[in-house]
This record gives structure tokens, C-alpha cells and sequence, in this order.
């Protein structure tokens, strides 16, 4: 194209054309990149919910407060006050336990048997 021999009139209408094709492809992108991100947040927000802070099913108590039986402890989160001073005052956590040592690896055994 020759634009220096084109009239102003011809030059104008040239540059309205593709001022506006300019911004319809900016726009088409814009919204290209937009669903693109919304994709991906969703994909991302899905993983973090899958994966991360959801509610945790109930489990058995692992730990007993051998003066008062009805307290418990699941072995999740912090310790409870009753364990904490017990253990303070010598006591081990293992003398709090539940199943005895014995009967913990003999599970672990079981399940792992039934995985394979």
C-alpha cells in the first residue's frame, strides 16, 4: 500500500478499519485468556478442597485417662490438658494407649496383608 499518495479521507477510513478490527481481536483475546483463567481456577480450587482443610471423618480413640475412663484422646490435634500433665509427671504415652503394643503391630500386619 502506498500511504503517502493516499488521501487524508482514504487514510482515515483506513485507520477507523483498523482501529475497530484491532479491537475486536483484543476483546476475542481478552476473552480467550479469561475463560482460560477461570478454567484454571476452578481446576485449582477443586484441587485445594480435594486435598487440603476438608472435614475429617470421625476416628477411634487411640489414648485413655487411665483416672477417668470417659476422657479420650484420637490422637489428632493438640494434646489434651489430662495427657499433657500426666506425661509431665512421667508417665509415657505409650502407658495411655488403648490397644497394646502387641495388638497395634498385629493390625498393621492384617492390613497390610489384605493390601497385597
Amino acid at each position: 500500500m502506498a500511504l503517502k499518495t493516499m488521501s487524508i479521507g482514504k487514510l482515515t477510513d483506513l485507520k477507523r478499519k483498523v482501529d475497530a478490527i484491532l479491537a475486536f481481536k483484543i476483546a476475542e483475546e481478552r476473552r480467550a485468556l479469561q475463560s482460560r483463567l477461570s478454567n484454571l481456577d476452578r481446576v485449582a480450587s477443586g484441587a485445594a478442597r480435594s486435598h487440603r482443610g476438608g472435614v475429617r471423618g470421625k476416628v477411634a480413640p487411640k489414648y485413655r485417662n487411665t483416672e477417668n475412663p470417659a476422657e479420650t484422646w484420637a490422637g489428632r490435634g493438640l494434646k489434651p490438658k489430662w495427657l499433657t500433665s500426666a506425661i509431665k509427671a512421667g508417665g509415657k504415652l505409650e502407658d495411655f494407649s488403648i490397644t497394646p503394643a502387641g495388638e497395634k503391630s498385629a493390625a498393621k500386619k492384617a492390613r497390610k496383608a489384605k493390601k497385597k
